[in-house]
């Protein structure tokens, strides 16, 4: 049996607390900002995709100070910020309240708060979650790749996604219990539950993680950019982040479009959070499973096949409108959904494992901090493309129904909702023919 560090086991744990944190959040953040402070569909879009994509920019960046300053000072100072950014979240809202803007209840009535620039104060507060998140990003999994061998790496990195999804399957499960019970309010006081989930991880990281492997450590800023200008001028990772993208683009959709999707066409009592906990729920059934079964084939063939499977997720997630009638005592939006995130679940457990191995084993030793930074750029882009177009899909097809006079009128607006879905499955399959395309190019380079 393979054996690993109190290192891997540790960071591995704050991981699985700072998912939990962040999806607790996250399955929600698009309802936060349109129902707790009033931004509409478009600005609600784009300041969580920015949000996201910040997330997964940085990365490289704080990757790079990760590996000289030494990981366990940059988990320590990635988890402080976390709290604090956590703890603003839920705060903000409060302060807005207070003002006289809003009145929060089961329903969020708005007084004012549309047109006060107070609502901005939510930038300064993502910018220092950005900053936190983006140094666990690229640690935790350089983490993985330094406490495990070239032998032990798929293994290694198979457990570090379980792990992952764990996390983000516990964090979305307190959520619609919690919205179900209070309602609007629900999104303002998960906050402090993440911020409390981030301040454990801290605490963890501080007594129990210490590591042997200190490769990297006290080098210069001069060497520090010429890794960074090193990675960058990478084309041959950078062509496969661009082509992974479009995986992501869909994935993110679970976030950007599916809670407002699910709740305006399948009504109030629609559960975005418990239909986006298929997704880790199959990932933790079966990405040990598939990436054992998978081991003896080539990272891009195993992620080829999870590419063929992300659009027809999509085809299925559209296909909610064919049917009339509840199905197993469900509206066919939701089943439909729930079946699509599953299809996307197992695409997930070809992809995402052996594309965090194949650029580990790009990273010299002493940078894997700076090349799993990297590695995170095409959730950058997928973030703000994804939440970008997601907005603007929106807002053509499947509009808000409180801007309505009336509920034919809406209807009429919304009849072709699912058309949604098809431009993210025509997304997903161009993504998938190219990296068909990328593995014989470079197959045949290293031949």
């Amino acid at each position: 049996m393979t054996k690993f560090s109190r290192a891997f086991w540790t960071a591995n744990m704050s991981e699985l607390f700072e998912r939990m944190a962040y999806y607790a959040i996250f399955i929600v953040i698009t309802l936060y900002l349109s129902n707790t402070l009033g931004f509409n569909d478009l600005e609600s879009s784009l300041i969580s995709g920015l949000f996201s994509g910040g997330l997964y920019f940085l990365p490289m960046f704080t990757g790079a100070f990760a590996d000289k300053i030494g990981y366990r000072k940059a988990i320590l100072i990635a988890f402080t910020f976390l709290t604090i950014g956590y703890l603003g979240l839920g705060l903000l809202p409060v302060m807005l309240e207070s003002a006289g803007l809003v009145e929060y209840g089961e329903k969020t009535r708005f007084t004012g708060l549309e047109t006060s620039s107070l609502r901005m104060l939510i930038v300064p507060v993502m910018i220092i979650l950005v900053i936190g998140g983006s140094f666990i990003k690229s640690i935790i999994s350089a983490s993985v790749a330094r406490e495990t061998t070239s032998e032990t790496r798929a293994k290694g990195y198979s457990i570090f996604y379980m792990m992952v999804n764990i996390g983000a399957f516990t964090g979305k499960c307190f959520v619609d219990p919690l919205r179900s019970v209070i309602g609007d309010e629900a999104y303002i006081y998960i906050n402090f539950f993440s911020a409390a989930l981030c301040l454990v991880a801290l605490l963890t990281i501080f007594f129990l993680f210490h590591t042997t492997d200190t490769s990297g450590e006290g080098k210069s800023m001069s060497e520090v950019f010429r890794g960074l200008t090193k990675v960058f001028t990478n084309g041959r990772l950078l062509v496969l982040i661009l082509i992974v993208t479009g995986f992501w683009m869909i994935q993110h959709q679970m976030y950007a479009t599916m809670p407002k999707y699910v709740i305006r066409m399948a009504g109030e009592t629609a559960r975005p959070g418990w239909i986006a906990n298929v997704n880790p729920f199959v990932v933790v059934l079966l990405v040990n499973v598939i990436t054992q079964f998978m081991a003896r084939r080539k990272a891009l063939t195993s992620m080829a096949v999870g590419m063929f499977l992300i659009p027809l997720s999509a085809l299925i997630m559209a296909s909610g409108n064919m049917f009339d009638g509840d199905i197993l005592g469900m509206h066919p939006i939701t089943v439909m959904m729930i079946t699509g995130i599953a299809v996307q679940a197992l695409a997930e457990c070809f992809i995402s494992p052996r594309y965090m191995e194949f650029f580990s084993l790009q990273a010299p030793k002493g940078e894997e901090g700076l090349y799993l930074g990297f590695s995170h750029l095409h959730s950058f882009l997928a973030s703000i493309l994804g939440f970008g177009l997601s907005g603007i899909l929106l807002t053509a097809y499947c509009p808000d129904p409180a801007l309505y006079d009336s509920v034919e009128a809406w209807k009429s607006d919304a009849a072709n909702a699912h058309y949604i879905w098809y431009w993210f499955a025509a997304i997903g399959a161009i993504s998938a023919v190219a990296l068909i395309i990328y593995s014989k190019v470079t197959s045949s380079k290293e031949a």
